[in-house]
């Protein structure tokens, strides 16, 4: 199987300091619909995990967050792609919990219900917390630089070795295209 894990907010769609508290605020970023259409085309299997500490902060409720992640699905399958499994974290920051990232139990609680080994499966963030969690889970940690990734030095992500796009079209026709060459080197 292939397995792509993508963050949510700055990376799917445009990311705001006052969160993402309705549907109407969900706004996909340029290209990313698409991107998600041709990963789902080429036989990958799309999932999302990300932080919603929103539900914590009482900036909306869950009833709410079903419904943006309903319009995030819509507007994916409007592509013609597929968004096949979401997890996330209702946590604050100060809750102390293992899922929130960049801990990696989002992740890891992903891997044991998908019963899959998350070594080298690509995890594309915008956020260090992004890609701490999914290199501490064994997955292959991938830099946008939209959302909260605009800001990142670029000799923060050397220091941490991962590959850096500007936006999740760009990560996704790279990743297609080692796959197409590495498919047919095993031929």
């Amino acid at each position: 199987m292939q397995l792509i894990i993508l963050d949510r907010d700055g990376v799917i769609n445009e990311d705001s300091p006052a969160y993402i508290k309705s549907p109407e605020e969900w706004i996909p970023i340029p290209g990313s619909l698409e991107a998600i259409a041709r990963l789902h085309r080429a036989g990958w299997h799309v999932v999302v995990a990300t932080n919603q500490s929103g539900l914590a902060r009482n900036l909306f409720d869950s009833d709410t967050l079903v419904r943006i992640h309903d319009k995030m699905r819509r507007c994916v399958s409007d592509a013609g792609g597929l968004i096949d499994a979401i997890f996330f974290c209702p946590h604050g920051p100060h809750d102390n919990c293992n899922c929130r990232k960049p801990k990696p139990g989002l992740f890891l609680d992903l891997a044991r219900r998908l019963r899959i080994s998350l070594h080298g499966v690509p995890a594309i963030g915008d956020s260090l917390h992004d890609l701490h969690a999914a290199k501490a889970a064994g997955a292959r940690p991938i830099l946008v630089r939209t959302g909260k990734g605009a800001a990142i030095p670029a000799t923060c992500a050397a220091s941490i070795a991962v590959p850096v796009y500007d936006n999740l079209a760009c990560a996704v026709d790279d990743l297609l295209d080692v796959s197409q060459r590495e498919n047919a080197d095993n031929r």
